[in-house]
């Protein structure tokens, strides 16, 4: 095979003694897949951003990169342009910020075209419906006037795909392609890039810190630790036999199955025909026309000390539901927490109920306020709930972040003085110190790194035991919910698919939608 791209000594600083890259060395070949994977923080997307030169003035670049053994650093702005998008694109990690919130899919897909091959705007539309045809976007045609923030998550990255194939690129750059979306859609986009690149001889370099997406879809291996390349290696033989003692870290990072303590047969939470609908009003009068059935019938149970896992792909009603059972939303059916039945609760009624029930969110970062020190996002609960002087209040808090695996120290300190486990650690003492009996998980691990997700669960599997916790554990990731579930429950358009206990439901799944979620998670 021929090397299409060789990266050669790179080292990246940012005005800071200590380089954030330091003399990385891999290539990629023409037609193949290689996998440039490492914590946060590890170099990874600051070296994939080095070969198309987007890293800013204040980055300090040495060493070279060859691309069909042709140098692009440290070139005119117009050869750079010139090679962007046309032999070298870019999928970005979060394609929402990515994609021009202001312009049409149509007219940001034509941007390309017109700028790499002079296409008029015939042509280009034309070539749009083509592109948007072959990343799966149903009825192209009619998304050609829509906005990103029209669109599904799986359908934004689809567009962003579609941009980077407009010119059919030698090298495609994923940047963490498929980090917040479903395990099916995940498996329908890496497909897709796999077809694409067998049809157009691509090479793709795939940043990722999902091992199974790595397992599943690469031909070889990079390892990043802290800016250094510790590990390159052929896929299969990586796995089977990692050389590096951080490449054996991240391997047994991977969530495991371990002994779960039995639950109690006490009953915390009964739910029972929970549904929310909403109403789809139209006309000038705002009649209901229909409804949107985000919740529709669900019936289930929590014991004290149990985990159920509430598994399905977006939309299915995961969060809806979740939101239900607080009472942070209208439903009809009826909810009983410890045999009582809440579901007619005025806020004032629920108040004193929220201690006993409460909620981590999937993103610390939009859920903390970044006005307020650790101490006042912890104590706010508490001054609402208990009559503390300031010492107490201190004294509770410091307990919660201990309990986290967090100084007490840290307190005063502010969010974005943390790191992502960090910050979500803090969103968990935050419910913890008001001791709480069911404390509901929103995809609490789905951007963190493996590492940083193997502690979070070692964490929650501590705090279970310690104080006879109950989880409502929401997420998207199988291998999670399969390592800390007593249960499972799948959800599909608002409806309950099918639930039973976790080995039972991962090893003999009774309906065809649960199969296909479990092939997708590649577990």
């Amino acid at each position: 095979m021929n090397k299409l791209l060789e990266v050669k000594q790179l080292s990246v600083c940012f005005g800071l003694p200590e380089p954030v890259v330091k003399k990385v060395s891999f290539d990629v070949f023409q037609g193949e897949t290689l996998a440039l994977v490492g914590e946060s923080g590890s170099g990874k997307s600051v070296s994939a951003l080095s070969i198309l030169s987007l890293l800013g003035e204040n980055a300090e670049v040495t060493g070279d990169i060859l691309l069909n053994q042709q140098s692009v650093l440290n070139q005119p702005v117009k050869l750079l342009q010139a090679l962007r998008g046309d032999q070298i694109a870019m999928i970005f990690q979060e394609p929402l910020t990515s994609l021009n919130p202001l312009h049409s899919v149509e007219k940001q897909i034509s941007e390309v075209l017109c700028s790499h091959r002079g296409m008029h705007k015939q042509q280009a539309r034309e070539r749009v419906l083509e592109l948007l045809d072959l990343v799966g976007i149903v009825e192209p045609e009619k998304r050609l006037s829509s906005f990103p923030h029209q669109l599904s998550g799986g359908q934004r990255q689809r567009v962003m795909i579609a941009m980077a194939l407009a010119t059919e690129p030698k090298l495609l750059v994923a940047d963490e392609p498929t980090t917040a979306l479903d395990v099916t859609i995940q498996q329908q986009i890496l497909e897709l890039l796999q077809e694409l690149q067998q049809k157009l001889g691509m090479a793709i370099l795939l940043i990722t810190h999902d091992l199974n997406v790595v397992r599943g879809y690469a031909d070889r291996v990079a390892v990043m630790k802290c800016g250094e390349l510790v590990e390159v290696n052929n896929c299969k033989a990586l796995f089977a036999e990692p050389q590096h003692p951080y490449t054996k870290m991240l391997l047994d990072s991977e969530p495991v199955r371990e002994f779960l303590p039995e639950a109690k047969q006490e009953m915390l939470l009964d739910v029972n025909k929970l549904k929310v609908w909403f109403p789809i009003k139209r006309g000038f009068l705002q009649r209901t026309v229909d409804h949107i059935k985000a919740v529709n019938g669900i019936d289930f149970h929590l014991k004290r000390g149990e985990t159920l896992g509430i598994v399905g792909e977006s939309g299915s009603g995961k969060s809806t539901l979740a939101q239900a059972v607080l009472r942070l939303t209208d439903s009809e059916g009826s909810i009983a927490f410890k045999r009582e039945f809440i579901q007619d609760h005025s806020v004032k009624q629920m108040r004193p109920l929220r201690r006993f029930m409460q909620i981590v969110f999937q993103d610390p970062f939009s859920s903390l306020s970044p006005r307020m020190s650790v101490l006042q996002i912890i104590g706010e609960g508490l001054n609402l709930h208990f009559d503390l002087d300031e010492q107490a209040l201190k004294q509770r808090v410091s307990e919660a972040l201990i309990d986290v695996g967090l100084e007490p120290d840290t307190m005063h300190r502010y969010p974005h003085e943390f790191s992502g486990g960090q910050r979500q650690r803090i969103s968990l003492a935050r419910a913890l110190v008001l001791k709480p009996e069911v404390l509901i998980l929103d995809e609490p691990t789905s951007a963190l790194d493996c590492t940083v997700q193997k502690q979070l669960l070692e964490l929650l599997r501590k705090l279970q035991q310690k104080y006879n916790l109950s989880y409502l554990f929401i997420s998207h990731d199988l291998a999670v919910i399969r390592a800390l579930s007593h249960r499972v429950m799948v959800m599909q358009y608002g409806q309950l698919v099918e639930q039973g206990e976790t080995e039972q439901l991962f090893s003999q799944p009774k309906q065809e939608y649960t199969r296909r979620l479990i092939n997708a998670a590649l577990i």
